[in-house]
Order: structure tokens, then sequence, then C-alpha cells
């Protein structure tokens, strides 16, 4: 089944200690939808400037994104910099211009709007609830979000969780939600704040889920070719629920499958600079990993 995410489509300059990239295509929608097309038909919602390379559209096409919702408006691109150090952790953000996505406010073209799996990517609350209300008939809705609206935006926030069916948060974003330190404790109390599924993301440690009353505990993929983690969460959410939507189900072991083809998803993202790598995969690529970590599982 389709699958429509809106977030952001940015210009990214990345410098990690594998070298750099001025101006890569970056931006939450496009690593998601780049990474969900592997498995399913994607809409993608979004703003770019007038100087966004048409180059960069032509690569959205080649993988069968739809960007019939994708803005040109007058001005310049979002722009994002950053550095990674040595351990590959949280990058230092030396610029952001927000530029064309500050004024963002998602307007969704009317064959859209029946689109049956939506993903709400890092955007305000306010723009999150503005897309659903422009919804008809959805099957299944999951959402992100960040620090940044967590501290600021709380209210808006848990009114987005009480009409979605998953959240994808890190284990940081779960503690600002409730002030518990555990992240079994914390992720039951977000539960509570309205998404039956939640998807709690461990970085290197892989990722933890609630799916109603299950817990379900996967680990990454282990790589030692990291390159860029720039857009690995993205990518991972994009695999899962590109996969979910591709199976036209929302239980519980379909689920699970789909954070396990979306961990091996985001291990091949970082492994090159903005979707370098993520752009050639193929699903028996994705096959193959996936069954190369069943048998280091077993015991």
């Amino acid at each position: 089944m389709s699958l429509l995410v809106v977030g952001s489509v940015a210009l990214d300059t990345v410098h990690t200690p594998k070298g750099s990239l001025v101006e890569g295509l970056g931006g939450s929608a496009t690593y998601f939808s780049v990474a969900a097309s592997i498995f399913t038909p994607v809409k993608l919602v979004g703003v770019v400037g007038g100087d966004f390379p048409t180059e960069h559209i032509d690569v959205l096409r080649s993988r069968g994104i739809d960007i019939d919702g994708l803005h040109t408006a007058e001005g310049k691109t979002f722009r994002w910099s950053g550095r990674y150090g040595e351990d590959f952790g949280d990058p230092e953000t030396l610029d952001t211009q927000l530029n064309v996505f500050a004024e963002f406010s998602p307007q969704l073209p009317e064959k859209y709007k029946k689109t049956p799996f939506l993903f709400l990517g890092n955007i305000h609350p306010q723009l999150q609830l503005q897309v659903l209300d422009q919804m008809q008939s959805l099957k299944f809705a999951a959402v992100d979000t960040m620090n940044f609206w967590i501290e600021r935006e709380r209210e808006l926030l848990l009114a987005v969780f009480k009409r979605i069916d998953m959240a994808v948060i890190n284990e940081l974003e779960v503690r600002l939600l409730t002030g518990l330190r555990s992240p079994l404790a914390g992720a039951k109390k977000v539960q509570q704040m309205g998404p039956e599924i939640l998807v709690v993301k461990r970085g290197a440690y892989g990722s933890m889920a609630l799916i109603g009353d299950e817990i379900f505990l996967f680990p990454a993929y282990p790589t030692d070719d990291v390159t860029d983690p720039t857009g690995a969460g993205d990518s991972f959410a994009g695999g899962m629920v590109g996969y979910i939507a591709s199976q036209n189900d929302v239980s519980p072991s379909t689920i699970k499958r789909g954070i396990a083809h979306g961990t091996v998803v985001g291990s091949f993202c970082v492994e090159g600079f903005s979707i370098q790598k993520l752009e050639k995969i193929t699903k028996d690529d994705v096959e193959k990993r996936l069954d190369a970590l069943r048998k280091m599982m077993e015991f």
C-alpha cells in the first residue's frame, strides 16, 4: 500500500572522520522516502527553494517517489551543516538555515488525502496536526519528534500522540517526556500518552519496541564501515514503516519484521554520505543482510 511522508528536504554539509560532503541531499523526509521506496510506493510532502538542484529531484524520481507534494517556494532551501567526532556520536551543529522551511505549511494534494499509511517527520506538532486533519482514510499513522518540540510544544505534541498509532523516538526523548531514567519504565509511560506502539531508537544498541502489551528488543546490525550517520534514524523509520505498508498489515508480527527490515536499511545508510549508499540498495540486499543478522543471533 502507498505511504505518505511529510517532513524536511534539505541541503546538508557534513564533516566526518571519513571526509566531507558539501550541500548533499538531506532532510528527514528525503532519507525516509528513499528508504521506504525499497518496499512500497511513497508520496512526499515538503518544501524547497528555487536553488534546489534538479539532479536531486531526478534522484527522488528515480526511486519512484511521487513528489507532486514537494513545493518549490521563492527563496533558498533549508540548509544544515554539522561535524562528527571520531566516535561518530551526536554531531556538532555548525550552521542551520531554515530559509523556506521556516514558512512550511503542508497542504496535501487531493490525491494524497486517502493514502492509508502516514509518517509525520520531525516538524512542528502544529503542522503534524494540520496534516492529520487533512487525511481521510488513515489505516496507520506514525510520528517522529525531537527534544526541541518536547521542551517547547509539549501540549501540542501530546495532542499528536493521542491521534497516532506509532511514535518513533530515542532514549533521551523518552526521558524528556517522562522524567524517568529507566528506558522501559519511561517507554511504558509514553505509551500511556497515546501511541499503542512505541519504538525507542538506541543507536548502536539497536531498538526497543512496545507493541501493545509486548516488549520487543532488536539489535543493531554491526558495521565497521561507518562514513556518515546523518539520516540513520530516518532511514530506519523509512525501512520499518515502508515494510509495514508493503504488507498492508499492522499486526505485532508485521511490526516486528518491519523493525528488523528498518534496522538493516539504516545500517546501509551510515556506510555512505547522504543517500549515496541508500539509493542503490534493493530488497535482495536487505534480505541478504537480514539473513546474516539472523545467523549472528542464533545460539
